[in-house]
């Protein structure tokens, strides 16, 4: 089974590509969309006038919550899957928005937009790009000055502490953030190997059962040793 498929299944009952409640995604949308303190962007753009970037992002959950919640934002994203592409903007013809998004069927590191964007979402977008330095030294070209970025990464150990060190020393100033609780990081993997053991049940697809169980497996070893960071960021 190819890649893009397999993904497509196994975030079936998860559209949200990372260990992250409703509740979560809903709160941080809200820190990254009403922008400053003041309900502005440093250039002058608000959460009635701004534009909101997602890259990697499959269905595009977090830019149509956030479309939904902003009556006024606009939004792009960029993803290499076209059937997740095309359930996106299904599903934005039925919240109404569809006229105010643009997807993009792109490999997002070659995504050129012709102007910025007062926020850039790419939580779970750090392994398409070979880590989060990198995902962020293009985001810095994609963010309007006064911006926000969202992005998120696993991490290993007692804590996120040598990746926001990075971000950090890199010229990033993490402003709000969130460590995924075990109780979201269960549910995520759950979601995956279970949309996978039930699509291979229902399809009876010894490859996709056997991948499911790899996946299990390996979850449940270091369950409790792994961890999941989402920073909202601002550069200094």
């Amino acid at each position: 089974m190819e890649r893009q498929q397999t993904a497509r299944i196994a975030h079936s009952h998860h559209p949200v590509t990372a260990p992250l409640s409703d509740g979560t995604v809903r709160r941080l949308l809200d820190l990254a969309c009403t922008g400053r303190a003041d309900g502005g962007w440093a250039d002058g753009a608000s959460a009635d006038d701004g534009r909101v970037l997602e890259v990697c992002c499959g269905e595009a959950p977090w830019l149509l919550r956030a479309l939904t919640a902003h009556p006024g934002l606009r939004a792009v994203g960029v993803d290499t899957d076209p059937e997740r592409l095309n359930r996106a903007r299904e599903a934005a013809e039925l919240l109404g928005v569809a006229r105010r998004i643009g997807l993009h069927h792109q490999d997002a590191r070659d995504f050129r937009p012709p102007e910025p964007f007062q926020v850039v979402l790419g939580v779970g977008a750090s392994g398409v790009f070979g880590g989060v330095l990198s995902l962020l030294a293009a985001v810095g070209d994609w963010l309007a000055p006064g911006g926000v970025a969202v992005v998120g990464a696993p991490f290993t150990g007692r804590g996120p502490d040598g990746l926001v060190e990075q971000v950090t020393a890199a010229g990033w100033v993490p402003v709000q953030g969130h460590i995924s609780s075990q109780e979201e990081l269960d549910a995520y993997a759950w979601a995956r190997t279970g949309a996978l053991a039930a699509w291979a049940l229902d399809h009876d697809d010894a490859e996709v059962a056997a991948l499911a169980a790899e996946q299990r497996t390996a979850w449940l070893a270091d369950r409790g040793t792994d961890g999941f960071v989402t920073l909202v960021l601002r550069r200094r």
